[in-house]
């Protein structure tokens, strides 16, 4: 199974990191500029919208697959502009891990779902981005 997977050590508690990751205000300093539209629950719809040109755009949505607050996140994702259908198949999968030991939390995210979706081999060899993943984001994270 092909998967992109990295992980971080942060100084705070899980609680604060789960904040930062789903938070609006936290996740447009690392997530290109896109805040997070979701009510966070299972089932529900997430939005990673952002300002471009003026306008409010959209470059990648999904739904909440699994949550528990401070513990776990998965969701799935595809640009809605994608040149492929936008069927569940072709979404991809995004797991965070939390898992808070004294007063550190290691965040853990897993990509998955590259076998069986459109224009997988591509989509995992971009996310993949020679070993560095998910990498440059996590660097961002700032608690």
């Amino acid at each position: 199974m092909k998967q992109v997977t990295n992980n971080i050590i942060i100084e705070a508690p899980a609680a604060t990191v789960w904040d930062v990751l789903v938070k609006g205000e936290h996740t447009k300093k690392y997530m290109f500029g896109c805040i997070t539209i979701s009510d966070w629950e299972e089932g529900s719809t997430l939005r990673w919208e952002m300002e471009h040109e003026g306008k409010t755009i959209c470059p990648v949505s999904g739904k909440i697959i699994h949550i528990e607050p401070n513990v776990e996140l998965q969701y799935s994702v595809i640009s809605p502009d994608a040149d492929y259908p936008l069927t569940d198949e072709n979404h991809l999968l995004v797991t965070y891990k939390l898992m808070q030991q004294d007063d550190e939390t290691e965040l853990i995210v897993i990509q998955t779902g590259f076998e069986d979706a459109a224009d997988g081999e591509n989509r995992y060899k971009e996310m993949y981005n020679e070993g560095n993943g998910w990498q440059s984001i996590l660097d961002q994270i700032k608690v």
